[in-house]
């Protein structure tokens, strides 16, 4: 039942838009590569490819990154306000991010940073940072403190303790943050919409819109526009899955 909507979505990439609309849900009568070149050239799906690599693979480094540092000391550090940082950060995942376009168009405009990959970026980053900090805070704190006080007894400081031992054991939880963050960067319309316009920058989702004009879509060249979209999400996936449903952690300490 999952997997149908793949197999519907692919076998429709092959058909023309008459096929379509008289058997959905049949067979291909012939297996065609044409509307996946016509798709490719309509869209310029080659540049909206690369510009959507380039804002998803930074903004989700820049995700896992900030949100382990900040995780780290959230998790493993007592101190003043703690409490209230952690409630600050979660407080996040209550905006509604759409509710934000209008102040953040306006600030971006300001600092002419419209058009630009860093206006997707940043927003992408900033808006999905807590989920990734409630996550990975929950994963880190089940992390034995024996690790730690070992390591620095062998005189290993902080941020040795964080990129040797709490990012290395935190890779089940960092795996998942990544690809919830890459889904959502990856498929994100309404942010790219608003804060792009220049036609070199365009994401993908911003080019498979190109199918549709409002009164009516080229269905055939959307199935093949979107095939070729889902290929990198499924890949990150197939990467990642096995990191998910692995524990790190278990037999790293005994006794």
């Amino acid at each position: 039942m999952m997997i149908y909507p793949l197999y519907w979505l692919i076998t429709s990439s092959f058909k023309s838009n008459e096929e379509f609309f008289a058997e959905p849900y049949a067979f291909p009568t012939s297996i065609s590569w044409g509307n996946f070149t016509r798709a490719w050239e309509v869209a310029d799906l080659g540049t909206a490819m690369i510009n959507s690599v380039i804002v998803t693979v930074s903004a989700t480094a820049l995700t896992v990154f900030l949100g382990a540092l900040t995780a780290y000391v959230l998790s493993r550090f007592t101190f003043r306000l703690k409490a209230f940082l952690m409630v600050f950060f979660l407080l996040g995942m209550l905006i509604p991010i759409h509710s934000t376009l209008v102040p953040l168009f306006t600030m971006m405009n300001q600092v002419g940073l419209l058009d630009t990959y860093w206006a997707l970026i940043f927003p992408y980053t900033a808006f999905e940072l807590p989920i990734a900090i409630f996550l990975t805070v929950a994963y880190m704190s089940s992390i034995p403190k024996d690790l730690e006080e070992a390591a620095v007894i062998d005189g290993t400081g902080y941020w040795g303790i964080f990129f040797r031992i709490m990012l290395p054991l935190s890779v089940p939880a960092l795996s998942t943050v990544a690809i919830l963050s890459f889904l959502r960067y990856w498929n994100e319309f309404v942010f790219a919409l608003v804060f792009i316009n220049d036609n070199s920058l365009k994401t993908l989702p911003l080019s498979l819109s190109i199918f549709s004009d409002g009164f009516s879509t080229d269905y055939a060249l959307t199935m093949a526009a979107m095939t070729i979209a889902v290929i990198p999400t499924i890949i990150m996936y197939l990467l990642f899955q096995e990191q998910i449903m692995k524990g790190m952690v278990a037999g790293s300490v005994k006794g």
